[in-house]
């Protein structure tokens, strides 16, 4: 039994003289050359061939003459597959027609007359770059870069932390997580749920900061029919709701002294009083909390019990900002283009290498909030296919080196493939070739560093 052949990557060209398409389809050997010579057959061939790589000429009937209808074209073909790696051929003002082309989203462009040698390097080039192209993609929907509860890094500083709550997970234990506004604990702490024996419950998750003092007392034990002025029915707290699964209270810092009271009593015996009630009611709940705040110096003041701390903390986790996950900016940062230039239907494509730099030098003190909502703002006030540094209102930050040479080597070495893993999702070929070094070298580099694609 013969092996079936493997199928050709397609070219399409589109040609409107029949002399040079006749030329083009025999000069390139390897590829399924499928041809059209307007506008229409040209998209009807994109459509049903899903063509990698397109050469086009500008100049189509009904203007031959002009590029109005070959920038349509271009348009349409990046509109139905965006990955098409298109190259535009004109001998029509090449120098504007150029800039044009690029800004709308061509790959490369050649002026007429045509090297057949020379656009033949450059069509195996693109060819050459879709695949690779494909294969991250590939890569990134089989990993996509996700750990514990969906959040997304390559960063060893949060990995740790990510395999640090899947262990005490199946632990029923208090889990306490440390960090600034914006680092991803609620995240977190739904993973934890999610990989619990608890799973199979509620997660309720409350801001103790956002609910006013009178109110949060009800919100948390709930309350009886006619406790207070207003209460028309008897109402579950949020402690009840979680019932058999877990309660997340963010902010906990924010918890006033006489409610901290009545928690702990919840904590050391699983039972609750609704407010206006009589009757202990026993809730099988497990807590998770979360605050940006130093608990450490609000035990030594006085402003948050020691006791109730204890009780809480059982675990401590304590999460990184994200100017300390190296490279996971950069990562989150097209993780965000991608998912607003979606949702709001926007022509943005990636980043323009001002706007890596910008992000990458960035100390982000609003830590990935910020850098969700910068995001957000560029995909929108982008002009182009890439967002740029200005669509980010970004300036660049500098950093004080240190001044051990050794060190400062190390750092940037560090720093520098991190980043590089990152913007290549990990692929050690795309990652060597970012560096400039080659693959033995990045190997031992890796190693010798403790670090992992």
């Amino acid at each position: 039994m013969t092996d079936k052949p493997k199928a050709l990557p397609k070219l399409l060209i589109i040609e409107d003289d029949l002399g040079l398409q006749r030329q083009l389809r025999w000069a390139y050997e390897g590829y399924e050359v499928i041809v059209a010579s307007d506008r229409a057959s040209a998209i009807d061939a994109v459509r049903a061939e899903e063509p990698a790589v397109v050469t086009l000429d500008l100049g189509l009937p009904p203007d031959p003459d002009g590029v109005t209808e070959g920038f349509a074209t271009l348009t349409e073909i990046l509109a139905l597959k965006p990955d098409t790696k298109v190259i535009v051929a004109s001998g029509h003002g090449a120098r504007d027609s150029a800039r044009q082309a690029i800004a709308d989203g061509a790959w490369d462009f050649y002026q007429k007359p045509i090297d057949i040698d020379a656009l033949g390097l450059i069509v195996a080039r693109a060819f050459h770059v879709h695949a690779l192209e494909t294969e991250n993609r590939r890569l990134a929907e089989r990993a996509s870069g996700t750990a514990l509860g969906g959040m997304i890094t390559a960063a060893p500083e949060m990995l740790k932390v990510t395999r640090t709550i899947e262990r005490v997970a199946g632990a029923d234990v208090s889990v306490m997580l440390l960090g600034a506004s914006g680092t991803g604990k609620e995240l977190l702490a739904r993973g934890l749920h999610d990989t619990s024996r608890r799973a199979r419950g509620n997660f309720v998750a409350i801001n103790c900061a956002a609910i006013p003092e009178t109110l949060l007392e009800s919100e948390l034990f709930g309350h009886e029919k006619g406790a207070f002025t207003g209460a028309i029915k008897t109402t579950e707290g949020k402690i009840e709701q979680a019932g058999g699964g877990t309660l997340f209270l963010d902010e906990i810092g924010d918890v006033p002294l006489p409610l901290q009271v009545k928690l702990l009593r919840f904590l050391q015996e699983r039972v609750i009083e609704r407010i206006g009630g009589r009757k202990p009611i026993a809730v099988d709940t497990r807590i998770v909390c979360a605050t940006h705040r130093d608990i450490d110096a609000m035990v030594a003041d006085g402003s948050f019990r020691e006791d109730l701390y204890y009780r809480l903390a059982e675990i401590v986790v304590r999460i990184p900002s994200l100017a300390e996950r190296s490279g996971d900016a950069s990562l989150l940062a097209s993780h965000f283009l991608k998912k607003y230039a979606k949702s709001m239907q926007s022509a943005v494509t990636g980043l323009a290498p001002d706007a890596r730099a910008a992000i990458d030098a960035w100390g982000w003190p609003g830590n990935v909030r910020e850098l969700e909502n910068r995001m957000k703002r560029a995909v929108i006030m982008a002009e182009g296919k890439l967002v740029t540094a200005a669509d980010l209102d970004l300036a660049e930050g500098a950093e004080e080196v240190p001044l051990n040479l050794r060190a400062a080597r190390e750092g940037a070495d560090r720093k520098t493939i991190r980043q590089a893993l990152a913007r290549a999702e990990g692929n050690i070929s795309n990652t060597a070739k970012l560096l400039g070094i080659s693959r033995p070298t990045l190997y031992d580099l890796l190693k010798s560093y403790d670090l992992h694609a």
